[in-house]
């Protein structure tokens, strides 16, 4: 074989191995019996050994001197084979095992904490977590900017100085807006007993008219739902709220945005670096797209209201346009999943300078809980309740997955601009949308965007859907349109 056979060879076993550890993070957030983890952190470090010593092997960088790409795919594969054997080689394989092991135990302690309202009991491992990424950034970042050697995992190219302007440029008008809207008339939402296995059906019923290939998927229960997966094997999860069925339907439906994203990759690709998602804004762009823009719309909750009340009878709400009007409904609340799309950002923005703080050793872990309750109550205006409802409500920091939480605003960004080139493709959407016809939408989000997968960088990937460079404008005029209408 070629150099870049050989290479490409290697590098699917790295790939299937990789799915394999993913599997494992899986089975440990859905069907992992409680008295099993610590056992599964040794698991999950064992596999992390494994995989690094594959990322590092000397052989790599051999075959990709020697190596001739045959394609521009080929090109592609090679540019993100070099990058990550280039970022593994830095952080030593002692380090990246015991951040696995920490990261796997940390989680469950992280979910017992969220359980009894308690970060004290979370403290001193989330202090742990902190204290080896710190290590990893470093070892990745030399003489750099720690955070933006963590931002760099999850959105490369991306820097903490670029995000911060991006941020800065949509703060005023998203409180802006936030404010005006407030201070409208509220509006309630709905009333009545939603029977779980009712909504579960339904949300199986909207993950396939979204494009979910149950054949390469299922749907499973979680505390914090997500997407797992790649190829022929992408699941996902979700939650349910028996007083609150929107929780679980546009739960499932983000969460599908992401698969659809890791569904539609050339098969081609498959095991390879280029047959998944190319980064976690663009990801994000998916799964906020599928929700936001499509899933919330006008058009779309002319549909939905026939099938919530087909499924669950009265649900207090007498029309559509209250219907919609309650889907998108602004109000005060804690948790950033169940944010409206305006006051979401404003979130973002709030862990995003929170988790900065700590890298940079400005925020201790010991006093991080005050300092997120003081921040949230300047920007929010209401007090946090509990634990549970602030600090700890997110699974990402226990998991170490500092970096990440700015690329949810940044898809947004992304989703705003792909959107805008989506209504100017398709002048039909509304009425497609109007009877739960999803297949031309997510058919340009395919083509444009998910076939792709990591053959382009980001912003490539974005410009080249969009006919422009991404930037927040159309986001905030979407925004901006939506609501105004909305609250008049």
């Amino acid at each position: 074989m070629s150099a870049f056979d050989t290479l490409m060879a290697f590098e699917r076993e790295t790939q299937a191995l990789s799915r394999v550890a993913g599997r494992l993070s899986w089975d440990q957030e859905t069907v992992m019996p409680r008295g099993a983890g610590a056992q599964r952190a040794e698991e999950s470090g064992a596999m992390e050994a494994v995989l690094h010593a594959r990322r590092t092997d000397p052989r790599v960088a051999e075959w990709l001197a020697a190596a001739q790409a045959p394609d521009e795919a080929g090109a592609a594969q090679m540019r993100l084979i070099r990058r990550s054997h280039d970022r593994s080689v830095k952080v030593p394989a002692d380090l990246a095992t015991a951040l696995a092991r920490l990261t796997s135990r940390s989680q469950g302690i992280w979910a017992a904490a969220r359980a009894a309202d308690d970060f004290a009991a979370f403290a001193p491992t989330l202090a742990e977590v902190v204290r080896l990424k710190r290590e990893e950034a470093a070892a990745l970042a030399g003489q750099g900017d720690l955070y933006d050697a963590m931002i760099d995992d999850y959105e490369p190219g991306a820097t903490a100085a670029g995000l911060a302007a991006i941020f800065d440029e949509m703060r005023p008008r998203l409180v802006a807006l936030r404010d005006r809207a407030l201070g409208a008339d509220g509006v309630d939402p709905v009333r009545g007993d939603f029977d779980m296995e009712k909504q579960l059906r339904l949300s199986r019923d909207l993950a396939a008219l979204f494009g979910y290939d149950f054949e390469r998927g299922r749907i499973d229960l979680a505390v914090h739902p997500f997407s797992s997966g790649s190829g022929e094997d992408v699941r996902i999860t979700t939650r349910v709220a028996e007083d609150d069925p929107f929780n679980c339907l546009y739960s499932t439906i983000h969460e599908v945005g992401h698969a659809c994203y890791e569904q539609g990759i050339d098969a081609a690709y498959s095991l390879t670096p280029v047959g998944q998602g190319v980064s976690m804004g663009v990801h994000e762009s998916q799964s906020r797209i599928y929700e936001n823009q499509l899933g919330r719309s006008r058009a779309f909750c002319h549909y939905l209201y026939g099938r919530m009340r087909e499924t669950f009878g009265d649900i207090g709400v007498d029309n559509e346009d209250e219907f919609y009007r309650v889907v998108n409904r602004m109000h005060n609340g804690y948790i950033r999943t169940e944010a409206d799309e305006v006051q979401y950002n404003l979130h973002i923005m709030l862990r995003f300078d929170m988790e900065r703080a700590l890298i940079a050793g400005d925020l201790s872990v010991a006093d991080l809980e005050a300092a997120w309750n003081e921040r949230f109550k300047a920007d929010f205006g209401h007090a946090v309740d509990r634990p549970a409802n602030g600090v700890l409500q997110d699974v990402h920091w226990s998991v170490g997955l500092f970096g990440y939480f700015p690329t949810y605003s940044l898809g947004n960004v992304y989703a705003g601009c792909l959107y805008a080139a989506l209504r100017r493709d398709l002048p039909e959407l509304d009425a497609q949308l109007a009877r739960g016809d999803l297949s031309a939408a997510t058919g340009w989000l395919r083509d444009k965007v998910q076939r792709q997968g990591g053959l382009y960088t980001p912003q490539e990937t974005i410009s080249r859907a969009c006919g422009a460079a991404p930037s927040a404008g159309p986001l905030l005029d979407y925004l901006e349109q939506k609501f105004g209408v909305l609250y008049s």
